[in-house]
Order: structure tokens, then C-alpha cells, then sequence
């Protein structure tokens, strides 16, 4: 049966982010939200602890190397905005480092009347290590929205460059060549952007030139995602690349000539690929058989780089994954690979090291093997120090650094933000419906007896590859661990935690695996008698909004409320919507057959005035350029006019995070707590 409003939606007017109609709407609905949750007793406690927690002057302030400097962008109370700012090695290992301010945004936003938001920094290599690092493209959003300026900024003088490099406010960005040339992908104009509202045209601009006059590098088709291309500095393996993004799971990578001609790297474009220095590395998404060898999806090769350019196809395969274990992530230092490995969604790291052709993996000392690992080089071209750092739900975490080989120091621990004593963390599985089991973590008292009425806040996101792993949060443990509620997180399928396969098993028309994954989790948790439907509480953000809408719209009978941030809910407009175009080859094309299952995935189109929903707080943010503010916004007015219990938040800053600045953080993560532990906590 069609609904009402698939071929008229009555809310595109909601559409229209600035309109000043739309505008109207959203501030009552802020109102009203505001009044509900915000101007209770115990609400601003809860905000500024929240602010607090964010701000606390002894959280880690993690760091880059460049040259001598160690660089840290930082956000306190003082600086809402942030510092940019750097310190020696030596004074970073002390408790309170002395730093070297580079730029204080809120400064410049009150000098230039603006609302920057920091977006990175891009600096350039010297070409003498004798030379001071100073060239740096630094790129600034308003609000917080993808798109952004890029503003040239010199490390020895602490300045802005008077007529440096200067790109003007579009998504894109800038990426050196050498101090007098950047390629720049960015908006040049009338049909330079894609479908998706990314750059398609990617071009090499010289200092003191007009952008107008950059020369074209490559450019794509009207319907790819976007382009781009990179310079590798790295010595004795200068090379140039160029990137086409066909869809999210297509694209090609080129090597780029002296002579500005361009030679595809020839490899499935379903796979990513990376060269470093000899070497090129392929992540196979697919299975591929090449020279007489099928690798399976997920697999790690590696080959010589110029031979492979040459047609030798001489691949050595450095991880196959397996039904329990798939690849997170790879790290390069001078001298070494590291493979971080995901094992039942637990991290364990292996070094490989080439000699005479030898890869044999060797754990890395020193690291737990519980929660989450990650591990960055200081510096892969000159040594083999690393960075790791290690958290869980329940430890605060911990920046490990040394050398690879050697035992790692703990170079700095963030303090306990919440009392942990009494909680411990267990991993469990549930069946779904097609009998896979779907690993969840589960955080709560110890001994948690069985009675079905604990409060229960189970989060997920089951989309585009991203795994879910532990970690610390503290907000989570201020308010709602700490008074007395369970929190759940769901590794589903669409999501990375078991590699390629697990994603494509919830791609497209099999979407309803992620849900039906979710409701199997939920209904473990009831049946293990940990909490009741009217007890239990879903959260999801994005994609993940996706999801807990439609598990509020398919499965009403096993919530008791409902947390949908920045969300994605009309699946009919999606691809109309901003970037919504850029994500067909995960949901499908409504405008072809695939609307057919399309239509059963979206919330907004199978809202029924009959049912009987539980409570949901809709969040979104008028500067999100990425997920449309009017995904919420349409669901909103409609709920409200089927007469369902529905609250509405839009902050008017935040981009697809949803905040701007910690305050704005603290408010909103204030609010949805709030929401859920009054309509979950509540006595029956």
C-alpha cells in the first residue's frame, strides 16, 4: 500500500534549512523540548558536569609530530573554540607541558566576526631537515559545517601569509605539492561539483597565480562522489596521485607522470589501496583472483610497487581473515608494518617486518588485550616510534609511546571521570533471525541480578564498514551508568567488526539484517533479564538514526524510548538531499526498482497514526551539510501530527556532529540523557 505522501510530501517546505518559515518551526519546536527537559530540576547540574567532563584540564591532549614540535588542538572553558598550539617532547611528558599558542580561534572569530570551527591543519615537509617546518594550509568551517575555507599560515613568523594560498568556502580542500604549488579540488564554479555536491574537478595551482587559472589535473564524471589527488613527500619516493571516487565502494587510483599523463593503478576498485615507499598494499572488499590465486574479501597483499607498475603480479598476502578475526587497521614506521587485528571485536596487534622477503607477524609487547588499541607513527619516515592508545568502557585512557620492539611507556592516563568500582564489562551474543550470532558489550553493576527492570540504553550503527569498539566515556558513566542504568552497545552487521563480509551482509536490499540484528540484541537482553521493554532505550546517530527509526517503526512492542541524532529518515529524498547522493551504493537508488525494498527501510514513509510508538527525542543541526536537517525535521512534524510523543532539538550550529564547542556538546548530550532517564527511570 503507498503512502500518503510518496509522491507529495505536505513538509518539503522543512527542507529549506534558512527558510524563514522552517526557521520559525524549529525554534518552537526548541521551545518546547527546552521547557520539557531543559528547565527541570537537576537538568543544569547534569549540563555543566557534562561540560565539565569535556573540559577537564588533565584529559589527554594527544598530539602530532612535526620537525621538533609536537602539535595539540585544544578546547576548555576559556577556549570554547579552541587553541592551536604546540611543545617539546620534553615538556609534553610533564603532567602540565608549557605550550606554544599558534592560533587561538576565538580570538580570531572576535577579530573577524566569525564562528570558525576548527577543521586541520595541512603542513609541509621542509625539503632540508636542516629547514624549519612552515608552511601550513589550515582549514576552518562556519559552524562546524563540511564545508570550509583554507587559509595559509607560516610556523616560524605565527602568522597568517599576506596573499598566500586562499581557497574560498566550498567542500574540497587544498593538499601540497611543494611550497610554491597545492593541488586544489574545491568548487570552481558552475558544474564542478558532483551529484553528491563534492569537487569532480581536481586541479595544480602555483603561488601568485589566480585560482582561476589552475591547471586541470583530472576530472570525473558528473555522478562520481569526488576526486582528489595527493603528494607523497617521502625521499627518493616523490610521487604524485590522483583519486576518482565513483561511488563509496568504487574507486580508482592513478600515478601521475612528470608529464602530467596519468597511469592507473590496476587493482579491483572495490578494494583500498596504498602505496608506501616501495611498496603497494591492497585491502581486498571483494574476493579477486589474480595469476591463478583467488585472495578472499579482506585479505592484505602486497606487492613491489614499480613491478607491479612493470606487470609482475607477484602478491604476498599478509592477513586472511578468518570467521572470528578481520583487519582494523595498518601502520607504517620507518621500519615496520603493524597489523591491528580485530578478534570477537577484541584488538590485538602483530609487527611484520620485510627481511629477504620474509613477513613473519610478531605480537607487539606491551599492549592489553582488552578494549580498544590504536597505534599511529610519530614519524614513518625518519623512525619506528609509535603512539598507542589503549581504552575500554571502564578505563580511562591510556597514550603509550617507544619504540617499536622495545617496551612502551606510558606517557600519559586520563583521570577516572565516574565511579567504576562496582561496574564491570561482559560480552555476549545474540541469535538473529537467520541464526548469525551478533557479539554486544554489555556495562553494568556486577552480579546484575536477573529482574527484568533495569534501565537499559542500547546503542548502535551498523553501517559503511565502521566497527564499534570500546572505549571510555565518561559522559556515559556521569549520567547514566552512575545512576544505576545498563549500557549496551550492538556490533550489528553493515557495520566493520568482522571485516568486508560483515558490512555486505546489511548492504542494500539487505538492509533489515542491521535491524533485525538490533532487535535480536534487545530481545536478549530481555530474555537474560537485564531490563523490560518499557525499560530498555535505544540511541543512534546518522546512519545509526537510520536504524533506531527503524526500530521504532518496526519494532515499537521492545522499546521504551527513543534517541534518533542527525539522522537519516527519508529514504525516498535522501539522495536529493546534500551528500545523500554519495551513499546509493550502500542504501540503493530510490529513483530506480531498488525503491521497491527502499520503501520498507524508510521511517519517515511507514510511520502508521495507529501504532503505538514509545517516546522519541528527534537532534539534528541546521549547519549539518551532510545528513539534511530535514530527515528530522519532516519525521518530526509528522509524528506530531499522527499525535505520537515526540521532542525535537535542532542546534543551530555543529555540522553532522551535531556541536559547535563543548558547552553546545554538554547541552545536547544533557538533553538526551535527560529525555531517557525520565521516561526510563521513571516508576512505574
Amino acid at each position: 500500500m503507498a503512502a500518503p505522501f510518496e509522491d507529495h510530501d505536505p513538509y518539503l517546505w522543512l527542507e529549506e534549512v534558512e527558510g524563514e518559515h522552517a526557521l520559525t518551526w524549529v525554534e518552537q519546536r526548541n521551545a518546547e523540548s527546552q521547557a520539557r527537559l531543559a528547565d527541570v530540576p537537576g537538568f543544569t547540574e547534569l549540563r555543566d558536569d557534562l561540560q565539565a567532563i569535556l573540559e577537564a584540564d588533565d584529559r589527554i591532549p594527544f598530539v602530532v609530530k612535526r620537525g621538533e614540535h609536537f602539535y595539540n588542538f585544544w578546547q576548555d572553558r576559556d577556549h570554547p573554540r579552541g587553541l592551536w598550539r604546540r611543545t617539546t617532547l620534553e615538556e609534553y611528558r610533564k603532567a602540565r607541558p608549557e605550550w606554544e599558542v599558534l592560533i587561538d580561534l576565538d580570538a580570531l572569530n572576535a577579530e573577524e566576526g566569525e564562528n570558525w570551527v576548527w577543521h586541520g591543519a595541512h603542513c609541509l615537509r621542509p625539503e632540508s631537515p636542516d629547514e624549519p617546518w612552515r608552511h601550513c594550509l589550515i582549514s576552518l568551517s562556519r559552524g562546524g559545517a563540511d564545508a570550509d575555507v583554507t587559509r595559509e599560515f607560516d610556523l616560524v613568523e605565527r602568522r597568517w601569509v599576506e596573499q598566500g594560498f586562499y581557497r574560498p568556502e566550498a567542500k574540497g580542500g587544498l593538499g601540497w605539492i611543494d611550497r610554491d604549488t597545492v593541488f586544489v579540488q574545491t568548487d570552481f564554479g558552475e558544474g564542478s561539483m558532483t551529484s553528491s555536491g563534492y569537487p569532480r574537478i581536481v586541479k595544480q595551482w602555483r603561488r601568485g597565480t589566480p585560482l582561476a587559472e589552475a591547471e586541470t589535473v583530472f576530472e570525473g564524471e558528473p555522478d562520481d562522489m569526488a576526486v582528489g589527488a595527493g603528494h607523497d613527500s617521502t625521499p627518493g619516493f616523490e610521487r604524485d596521485f590522483v583519486s576518482r571516487a565513483r561511488a563509496f565502494y568504487d574507486n580508482e587510483l592513478y600515478l601521475r607522470k612528470a608529464d602530467g599523463s596519468l597511469t592507473r593503478i590496476e587493482v579491483p576498485n572495490s578494494a583500498q589501496k596504498h602505496v608506501h615507499r616501495e611498496w603497494l598494499m591492497i585491502e581486498l572488499r571483494e574476493p579477486w583472483e589474480v595469476a591463478g590465486t583467488t585472495h578472499p574479501a579482506g585479505a592484505l597483499l602486497i606487492a613491489d610497487f614499480e613491478a607491479y607498475m612493470n606487470g609482475q603480479r607477484e602478491l604476498r598476502v599478509l592477513f586472511t581473515p578468518t570467521e572470528r578475526t578481520s583487519l582494523s587497521d595498518v601502520t607504517w614506521t620507518r621500519r615496520h608494518l603493524i597489523l591491528n587485528v580485530l578478534d570477537d571485536v577484541k584488538h590485538r596487534l602483530y609487527v611484520l617486518t620485510p627481511s629477504e622477503g620474509q613477513w613473519q607477524p610478531e605480537p607487539l609487547p606491551g599492549v592489553p588485550t582488552l578494549g580498544s588499541v590504536s597505534v599511529s607513527a610519530v614519524d614513518d619516515e625518519e623512525s619506528d616510534e609509535v603512539f598507542v592508545i589503549v581504552s575500554d568502557y571502564l578505563t580511562p585512557t591510556t597514550l603509550l609511546h617507544g619504540r617499536v620492539g622495545e617496551a612502551l611507556e606510558t606517557l600519559k592516563q586520563a583521570p577516572a571521570l565516574f565511579d567504576a568500582e562496582d561496574l564491570e564489562v561482559t560480552q555476549h551474543f545474540a541469535t538473529s533471525r537467520d541464526g548469525t550470532a551478533i557479539p554486544y558489550f554489555q556495562v553494568a553493576r556486577r552480579e546484575l541480578e536477573p529482574s527484568g527492570e533495569h534501565p537499559t540504553l542500547l546503542y548502535g550503527y551498523g553501517g559503511f564498514e565502521v566497527p564499534l569498539l570500546p572505549g571510555y566515556s565518561p559522559g556515559v558513566g556521569r549520567a547514566w551508568l552512575s545512576q544505576g542504568g545498563v549500557y549496551v552497545v550492538a556490533n550489528i552487521r553493515g557495520g566493520g567488526e568482522y571485516g568486508p563480509r560483515w558490512h555486505q551482509a546489511a548492504l542494500r536490499d539487505k538492509r533489515h539484517k542491521a535491524f533485525e540484528d538490533f532487535a535480536a540484541v534487545a530481545e536478549d537482553l530481555i530474555e537474560r533479564g537485564v531490563t523490560s521493554p518499557r525499560r530498555l532505550g535505544i540511541q543512534g546517530g546518522s546512519n545509526g538514526g537510520l536504524l533506531v527509526g527503524n526500530m521504532l517503526t518496526r519494532y515499537p512492542q521492545l522499546l521504551g524510548a527513543v534517541v534518533c541524532q542527525v539522522p537519516l529518515l527519508d529514504m525516498r529524498r535522501y539522495h536529493k538531499l546534500l551528500a545523500g547522493a554519495s551513499w546509493m551504493a550502500e542504501y540503493g537508488d530510490p529513483e530506480s526498482d531498488d525503491w521497491q525494498f527502499l520503501r520498507n527501510l524508510s521511517p519517515y514513509h511507514n510511520l502508521d497514526a495507529a501504532e503505538d510508538y514509545p517516546p522519541m527525542l528527534l537532534m539534528t543541526s541546521t549547519r549539518d551539510d551532510r545528513v539534511h536537517p530535514g530527515h528530522a525535521r519532516k519525521m518530526m512534524a509528522r509524528m506530531s501530527e499522527q499525535g505520537h510523543q515526540v521532542l525535537y532539538y535542532e542546534n543551530v550550529e555543529g555540522g553532522h556532529g551535531g556541536a559547535a564547542d563543548n558547552r553546545q556538546r554538554a547541552h545536547m548530550q544533557a538533553l538526551a540523557f535527560t529525555f531517557l532517564c525520565r521516561t526510563l527511570m521513571a516508576k512505574a
